[in-house]
């Protein structure tokens, strides 16, 4: 089959290529679907059939057709894609380690096999890292850009995973494993392992294509649909205010009133350098650098009253 249509049975696409079966799964599909065609399948889950094709083409190819890339539907990739994070973040890798440990055996006592242990480790935890900062900033973020709300704009493509750094750390357990391991194991679970973990890069290519040439862009679609929902000027700053914490707002008080960084410290009793490490932030997070300048926003965003600088500053004379 080159390519898959609404009227092709669900079936027949499964074993066409095998690859599906995670497909289906992450979009909460079941099996025992009989002779009922993709669209008949996408009807009873509740699934947008033309985002379902797009995904199984995108999986066997590389490519979607031009005409079955309409508008998709990106609530349904959301779920696709979070879907993945938990197989592979909760099921897949932890699989893979368990078996690996299972194969190497006791690796306290075995220099190599602690290393790649490691290695897998530090991998792990990469991947980790970038899809549940994902979880974090993207979902949410296009949720409040799907329900309308006022938000502040992402730079996606840089909280999106990308394939080059992954596929170079899998190709380097892969190297380690197959050119340099040469120690006590299973042979046949480590040979089970290294399937996996290819197969698992393949996955991963696929998950990070689903991510850039299809999710990518409905969200730069949806973006510009909403690009009057972005933050205007006085949400800015009050959200630049909430990114203060209390302890910074404190430091703004005292050096719009003229206090140095010594008189700071022991009116809030912390040290000089924490002093200075607030101010940095604050600087940071305002992009404001001059006591003036932050002056103003202290007295327009109602941290406090001019009469307060004012009354500071005679007392001081």
């Amino acid at each position: 089959m080159d390519k898959y249509t609404k009227d092709d049975r669900l079936y027949d696409a499964i074993c066409d290529d095998y690859r599906l079966l995670n497909v289906i799964s992450r979009f909460g599909m079941h099996l025992g679907f009989g002779e009922k065609t993709i669209e008949e399948v996408c009807g009873e889950s509740g699934i947008d059939c033309d985002t379902f094709l797009a995904v199984l083409n995108l999986t066997k190819s590389g490519v979607v057709p031009h005409w079955q890339q309409p508008k998709l539907s990106l609530r349904t990739l959301g779920e696709y894609l979070q879907n993945s994070h938990a197989y592979f973040l909760d099921f897949l890798l932890p699989s893979i380690r368990r078996k690996l440990v299972e194969a190497l055996g006791g690796f306290t006592n075995n220099d190599m096999a602690f290393l790649i242990i490691k290695f897998y480790d530090e991998f792990c935890l990469e991947v980790r890292t970038h899809m549940e900062r994902e979880n974090k900033e993207v979902f949410p973020y296009v949720d409040a850009l799907m329900q309308g709300k006022k938000i502040r704009p992402i730079t996606i493509e840089i909280s999106l995973m990308h394939r080059t750094p992954i596929e170079k750390k899998l190709s380097e357990l892969k190297n380690v494993m197959i050119k340099y391991y040469d120690g006590n194991a299973n042979d046949n679970l480590l040979n089970s392992i290294l399937y996996d973990i290819f197969l698992f890069e393949e996955d991963l290519v696929c998950h990070c294509m689903v991510e850039t040439r299809l999710f990518l862009g409905e969200i730069k679609r949806l973006e510009e649909e909403h690009k009057d929902n972005y933050f205007s000027e006085e949400l800015k700053r009050e959200e630049s205010q909430e990114l203060l914490s209390e302890r910074e707002k404190e430091v703004i008080r005292c050096v719009v009133k003229g206090m140095a960084n010594k008189e700071v410290a022991d009116r809030l009793f912390i040290s000089i350098n924490t002093v200075t490490t607030h101010r940095r932030n604050i600087a940071r997070k305002l992009d404001i650098h001059s006591t003036s300048a932050l002056t103003i926003y202290a007295i327009a965003n109602k941290l406090l009253d001019i009469e307060e600088i004012r009354d500071e500053r005679i007392v001081s004379l």
